[in-house]
């Protein structure tokens, strides 16, 4: 969490490394001279927008939190979670006689207070139930109260706060009075804590503090415990638990808070397969929530809204339930100038109206917006509940697109450019979708605006972005949409090997026509590239490539040529062969957090030695490489790894093997390796 200035607790700089990008400069009228080409591919279907989506944090330091202007506001911007008491505070904090011994209470903010502005909000509550000072029963009697008594039916609980910085890990800010402050004993706590819980109202989701994937303290192992800390609280936990629940502070410069977007696929996919190799039977059941998010530059200025769109977006299409922005009300931090605008340091979404403590600066009147509130309320008109989100992409950094596609038959194409100096102007490819010759509504956020204009103006192939802007189309389609078939449901995967998987479905309903075929494909960047079609509900790819991830969507098509919507999204990576003439053992070590100390044993599984060899494997993401290397040769161009052997390990005799170590950076998720070839051949995996 981030607190207001005056009560500022002390808090761990999670800053991922990353190369250098410009600063932010005032903007200029100038526009790039090429035109961006942004693909949207309505074939290559998301997650859908859940009614949770759009989330907002409270807190009780904040005197304002239940009033009606402060509600109003909120509920204008289409907030539909509220999270309670508030970060940090919610492990000090003590329901029943509203207290948080060490920190401030404002007035008007109790329990009740908080509820009735939910209700008038039209939201849903997450609450946060006091770990670091609390107990089960605690807890479990504010459960009683909410649900029981008052009649609430709050759904969403959370145990506890950032609770791996309670020391356990070096840095503190976390209260904790558990003797024991390991992951372990979180997690041993956690099961006790919704036991508890779920015997008062066995309805309620009860969620567990992870850390993000590519974050401190991601990978490091402290104590005795038997791993990481979101191993060990999901393996101990994971069968007790409906969520799990992370935060993300990018840090960095405005252009660099922006530019990490770009990690946010492969964090939640690492979130993902963390929790299906550790917790447990039916561990797909368990959600994931997002419920602190900011910047560092640019916290009440453009910056921050176009990084509240861009993540919100992200989050949501790869299926996060809820994303909350930090903090509603937060208060006057350091002031600066940001793309011509004054930047008010406040991490809130509307005005404290405080002054800086000497009284030179002061915020404007209180609720005044700030712009990311403008952000959230541009999610509101793109992406409403139940809309499906479909694959959006450009070749320009600087340019992001998401879309969604709406049960009437309209795509909603989100656009932001992230340039502060020049417009762009964008060209719109549509697949799987033929846009209507009229005119699409057209909402705009442009940096220092003070709200958002909305207008039927444009075309739907062809638009210029203002420089710093936030820009929504609304599309009506060409033709109509009556009678296509429903969509196919949810796709799994099985026999998944190296090269192939099948894939099944549950059926599409027919709509005016039987349904003639279904068909699968994969998802490539903003294209989609056809698998092949069936009649049945099952089919088997072949061909393809080791060590990958595949993301795959399934359409139906009925005997007059209509076509459903895709079906969910299915994605899956392929491994190493079973067998092979060589196998590769990769091995990560006293991780720290942006690096570890990595190693290789390449084993010669023939009956013949090898004179001479070359292991070659890519890296996942952009952001790992190879720092450093000992017992044979290494070089990396691009995310490409080659090793040669030295003098002493030319030669690896039949049955025999050798080994070779390095020190492996990354500045985002570190997703692994898990295909490697030896000259030209694919390794089994060690």
């Amino acid at each position: 969490m981030r607190k207001p200035k005056a009560r500022t607790a002390l808090l761990v700089s999670l800053v991922l490394a990353a190369g250098a990008l410009s600063g932010i400069t005032a903007s200029t009228a100038s526009a790039a001279a090429d035109p961006v080409a942004v693909t949207v591919n309505a074939r290559a279907g998301l997650a859908t927008v859940p009614d949770t989506a759009l989330g907002v944090n409270h807190a009780i330091w904040d005197q304002n939190l239940g009033t009606a202007e402060t509600t109003d506001l909120l509920r204008d911007a289409g907030v539909q979670m509220m999270r309670y008491p508030g970060g940090s505070y919610a492990d000090i904090y003590h329901w029943k006689d509203h207290t948080a011994p060490g920190g401030y209470v404002a007035p008007n903010t109790d329990f009740d207070t908080f509820m009735a502005a939910v209700k008038r909000a039209g939201a849903q509550p997450m609450i946060i139930a006091n770990y670091g000072t609390g107990t089960p029963a605690e807890a479990a009697d504010w459960v009683r109260y909410a649900n029981v008594t008052k009649g609430y039916g709050a759904r969403y609980w959370t145990v506890g706060n950032e609770n791996y910085g309670n020391g356990h890990y070096g840095s503190a800010w976390e209260a904790d009075d558990h003797p024991d402050k390991s992951a372990s004993q979180y997690a041993r706590l956690v099961v006790e804590y919704a036991d508890a819980m779920k015997a008062v109202d066995p309805t309620i989701k009860v969620g567990a503090v992870l850390t993000m994937p590519g974050n401190w303290p991601d990978g490091i192992t402290a104590g005795s415990d038997p791993g990481p800390w979101n191993q060990t609280v999901l393996s101990i936990a994971g069968p007790k638990i409906d969520f799990v629940d992370v935060h993300w502070y990018p840090g960095g410069t405005a252009a660099e808070s922006l530019a990490r977007t770009s990690h946010l696929p492969d964090a939640t996919y690492l979130l993902r397969e963390q929790i299906a190799r550790y917790a447990g039977p039916n561990a797909g059941r368990i959600g994931i929530s997002f419920t602190e998010l900011n910047v560092d530059a640019g916290r009440t200025t453009q910056p921050a809204a176009l990084f509240l769109a861009d993540v919100y977006s992200g989050l949501l299409s790869s299926g996060v339930f809820t994303v909350q922005w930090w903090n509603v009300h937060n208060g006057i931090g350091t002031v600066s100038e940001v793309a011509g605008q004054t930047d008010y340091g406040d991490f809130g979404l509307l005005s404290s109206g405080a002054c800086s403590e000497d009284g030179s600066v002061c915020e404007p009147p209180l609720n005044t917006p700030f712009a990311p509130y403008h952000g959230l309320t541009m999610m509101k008109l793109f992406a409403k509940t139940g809309d499906q989100f479909v694959r959006a992409g450009t070749d320009e950094s600087l340019v992001s697109a998401h879309a969604v596609r709406r049960a009437n038959g309209d795509l909603a194409v989100l656009l932001i450019n992230k340039d502060p100096d020049a417009a762009h102007t964008v060209t719109i490819d549509y697949a799987g979708f033929t846009p209507s010759t009229a005119a699409p509504t057209a909402s705009t956020l442009t940096n220092g605006a003070t709200g958002i204009t909305t207008s039927q103006s444009g075309s739907a192939t062809s638009r210029t972005l203002p420089a710093y802007s936030l820009t929504t189309l609304v599309l009506r389609p060409a033709g109509a949409t009556a009678g296509r078939p429903s969509a196919p449901g949810q796709p799994t995967a099985s026999g998944i090997t190296d090269r192939a998987a099948t894939i099944t479905w549950p059926a599409a309903t027919p709509g005016g026509s039987p349904i003639a075929k279904y068909e699968v494909y994969r998802q490539n960047g903003a294209v989609s590239e056809q698998l092949g079609e069936t009649a049945g509900t099952s089919f088997t790819v072949g061909n393809l490539v080791p060590g990958s991830r595949y993301t795959v969507n399934v359409l139906a098509r009925d005997t007059a040529g209509r076509v459903s919507w895709s079906s969910p999204p299915l994605t899956f990576a392929t491994g190493s062969p079973m067998t092979s003439a060589c196998t590769v053992r990769f091995t990560t070590n006293n991780d720290w957090g942006n690096g570890y100390i990595g190693g290789v044993e390449i084993t010669n599984n023939g009956t013949k030695p090898i004179t001479g060899w070359t292991l070659t494997w890519t890296w996942p993401t952009g952001w790992q490489q190879v720092s450093s290397g000992w017992s044979a040769n290494w070089e990396q161009v691009g995310t490409a790894v080659r090793v040669t052997p030295t003098d002493d390990n030319r030669q690896i005799a039949a049955g025999a093997s050798v080994s070779a170590g390095f020190v492996g950076a990354y500045s985002g998720p570190n997703v692994l390796p898990t295909a490697f070839s030896l000259n030209g051949t694919v390794c089994a995996s060690g």
